[in-house]
């Protein structure tokens, strides 16, 4: 039998030996080698400011196409879905109805001339024999009303037939405005009446707006950077913008920012804003989502470095940066904007720390280096399409 003093003394033995297989020495990482590594040296700079949105096309004039007078749709002459020109014709209601009315205002203009004449004929007789006392100022009365009557009786008649001739020709119903047409929403033979059945929409096409809402925390945030000259507006007021179509593919035409809301949408939560792009060929049609990409503006003495630099892991973005030992430290980063090879900076890195680029996949914090180059500043993209910020 062991005594009490001689199982402490193997229980101490197992658990030296299970600490030491627990805690290995860490390798020796120089024994390896310094790692070769290309580095870049960012610098506080005025870098471009990009801000994107999701925006929908709208048609700058939908026009809702609707009959002016009542009536039978006997005849759709349109393509359903083609481009229509300005008073290009659309739809016919029946216009016999429309012509016999015409046909009898002309003959009440008819007979109204009739009239006036007689009566201008009569007062052309009276006037002389009134002035030779030859009549009693009544009947000179008498006639000069008369022939006021009809004369006014005459221009009555006159406007009736112009109202006929107005409602004749809204029995040819025409696009008002150059556009994209819609489908027909009433089959021929329908009965139509004034200012309540919608036959179809044309939509202008050229140019094609383009709204886009702003967050209240977007446009609080923007006030606030402008404020503190952290973000520099343009000085002519002339951003830049692009559309990205749903296929990826960047629309070619640039636009111009048309209005602003200054009115905070409580449905919302958010400000409207519209720009117009042209759109010659029709490529963009109302109610597709695009991306619109905002710039021209500047972020002051901001920090930039290439995307290829920042590493990723459970715990947020990093770098490698060389220390004055030249070793690998890792460096937790903020990434504010990720726009194409350059990655803007707003905590975690100051101007004039080498930033390993090319490499970063090899290394572990403590891992000696080799610099064996620097990569050189990148260019932001530039969409080259203006917009004038209200």
């Amino acid at each position: 039998m062991w005594g009490r003093a001689n199982v402490n003394t193997v229980l101490v033995i197992l658990c030296t030996t299970c600490l030491a297989a627990c805690n290995p020495k860490p390798p020796n990482l120089a024994a390896n080698g310094p790692v070769e590594v290309t580095i870049f040296t960012p610098r506080p700079a005025d870098v471009p400011a990009s801000m994107v949105f999701v925006g929908q096309t709208q048609s700058a004039q939908a026009v809702d196409i609707r009959a002016r007078v009542n009536g039978f749709l006997i005849k759709r002459n349109y393509t359903e879905g083609a481009r229509v020109k300005k008073d290009q014709l659309l739809f016919e209601i029946d216009h016999a109805p429309f012509l016999a009315e015409l046909e009898s205002a002309k003959a009440e203009l008819a007979m109204q001339k009739a009239r006036y004449e007689k009566s201008k004929a009569n007062l052309d007789r009276v006037g002389p024999l009134a002035a030779e006392n030859a009549l009693s100022p009544k009947d000179l009365d008498n006639a000069m009303g008369n022939t006021k009557a009809a004369a006014a009786s005459m221009e009555a008649a006159r406007a009736k037939v112009k109202v006929q001739e107005l409602n004749l020709s809204y029995t040819y119903i025409r696009s008002p405005v150059d556009g994209i047409s819609d489908y027909a929403l009433l089959p021929d033979g329908s009965y139509v009446s004034a200012g309540q059945n919608l036959l179809t929409t044309v939509s202008t096409y050229d140019p094609m707006r383009v709204a886009l809402s702003v967050s209240e925390e977007q446009y609080l945030g923007l006030h606030t950077r402008v404020e503190s000259k952290a973000l520099r507006m343009p000085e002519n007021g002339k951003l830049q913008a692009g559309l990205t179509l749903a296929d990826g593919q960047a629309y070619a035409h640039t636009g111009d920012v048309t209005f602003t809301s200054s009115t905070f949408n409580q449905k919302t939560g958010t400000f409207l804003v519209r720009a117009d792009f042209p759109n010659p060929k029709a490529e963009l049609r109302p109610g597709q989502f695009v991306r619109i990409r905002l710039s021209g503006a500047h972020y002051t003495n901001a920090i930039a470095i290439p995307q290829r630099a920042v590493m990723h892991s459970a715990k947020g973005d990093f770098v490698f940066v060389v220390d004055a030992e030249d070793k690998a430290q890792v460096r937790p980063v903020t990434v504010a904007d990720q726009d194409a090879a350059m990655w803007r900076i707003s905590s975690g890195l100051k101007g004039g720390e080498q930033v390993v680029v090319d490499g970063n996949s090899k290394l572990v914090p403590g891992h000696p280096l080799k610099v064996v180059g620097e990569a050189k500043n990148h260019s932001f993209p530039d969409t080259n399409v203006k917009l004038t910020a209200q």
